[in-house]
């Protein structure tokens, strides 16, 4: 029998994807799924609700009972190109959280959270960064949750617990926000062209230091931390656990797809490839490929996102491994892995 009872909030997501099937493969947990959408083929089961609307949680969740952990995933749609919203994002936790607590049966909530609570996307910070760094000086919907949820938690008696991921990757196919996607795409299409393998981003961004984290080894420090008692309230940078430069990746990317290795060439993805459908088409023609919309095969601005900063994105991961979380994996293994998984799933050449 289960020990525990989980309420995976995003689980269509990369994160809440990858860790409600991990989960469920697990024999203490019993998991469900939230999502805006029905989780197709998911080994877990699934809710459909729309965690912005208090009135659809109420309805969809206030029958469940036993719930013992919310493993919060779930983030409202947004682009690169502008701040998330703070005030629906933390209403769409409180919505969920409100329901469950009065449950009776809750004993600890995972938020996921990301760099950004280190101001990563402002221009360089302090790395690498450590968990108990100030906050930056612009508003972030992470403050605005883990306020609320500590708040909320010293007057009922559970706890909560944070992870602090960066750039994560996982090998389902069809997430088209992935760089490792970015870049598997991007090289068929210069290929393609008979060009070289040029790094699409700026001088400064090929040669700073920069970190990925896999999704399963994330779904493990989440089960980890929202089930080991020394890491109630706290918040856990959570990475491969190594650090990567470019300039040191790219001729092993060039390598692996039989290009030759090009300088640093900056352009504006979204620009740049706005026209290459007629490309991607004749590839996905010529080598058999799972037919793939241009626009479906992968979102350009998020390589822009990546592939413009000059500055390190560095997390220190020391305070995981102390408490007791040792799981760690070679980023460029992990890449080459991601593209050797699209290959052999025939959705690049």
């Amino acid at each position: 029998m289960a020990r525990y009872k989980a309420l995976v909030a995003g689980a269509t997501g990369v994160v809440g994807r990858r860790l409600a099937e991990y989960l469920a493969s697990q024999p203490d947990w019993e998991v469900i799924g939230l999502s805006r959408r029905a989780t197709a083929g998911a080994p877990f089961a699934s809710i459909e609700v729309d965690l912005t609307d208090a009135r659809d949680c109420a309805q969809k969740l206030s029958g469940l009972t036993g719930t013992t952990h919310i493993l919060y995933a779930a983030r409202y749609q947004h682009s690169v190109e502008a701040p998330e919203p703070i005030e629906i994002n933390t209403a769409m936790l409180r919505n969920v959280v409100d329901i469950v607590a009065s449950a009776g049966a809750l004993q600890h909530v995972h938020m996921v959270q990301g760099s950004k609570y280190y101001g990563s996307t402002l221009g360089s910070y302090r790395t690498p960064a450590r968990e108990s760094d100030p906050r930056s000086t612009e508003r972030n919907f992470y403050y605005a949750q883990e306020d609320w949820l500590e708040g909320r938690r010293q007057r009922e008696g559970w706890t909560w617990s944070a992870s602090r991921p960066h750039a994560v990757m996982d090998r389902r196919i069809g997430i088209a926000r992935s760089i490792a996607m970015v870049i598997a795409v991007y090289a068929a299409i210069l290929r393609e062209e008979g060009s070289p393998l040029s790094f699409p981003g700026t001088a400064g961004n090929y040669r700073a230091l920069y970190q990925c984290t896999d999704a399963l080894l994330l779904a493990k420090a989440i089960a980890w931390m929202s089930t080991e008692l020394r890491c109630a309230n706290q918040a856990f940078n959570i990475t491969n656990g190594d650090y990567i430069r470019w300039m040191n990746l790219w001729p092993v990317f060039a390598g692996y797809f039989g290009m030759e290795p090009g300088p640093a060439h900056p352009v504006r993805l979204a620009e740049w490839m706005a026209g290459k459908g007629p490309a991607w088409d004749r590839i996905v023609k010529r080598h058999g490929l799972r037919p793939t919309l241009w626009e479906d095969a992968a979102i350009w601005s998020y390589g822009d996102f990546v592939f413009q900063p000059e500055y390190d994105i560095m997390s220190d991961t020391t305070k995981a491994r102390l408490y007791g979380f040792h799981e760690a994996l070679a980023t460029e293994e992990m890449f080459i892995g991601l593209f050797d998984h699209y290959r052999r799933e025939r959705v690049i050449p």
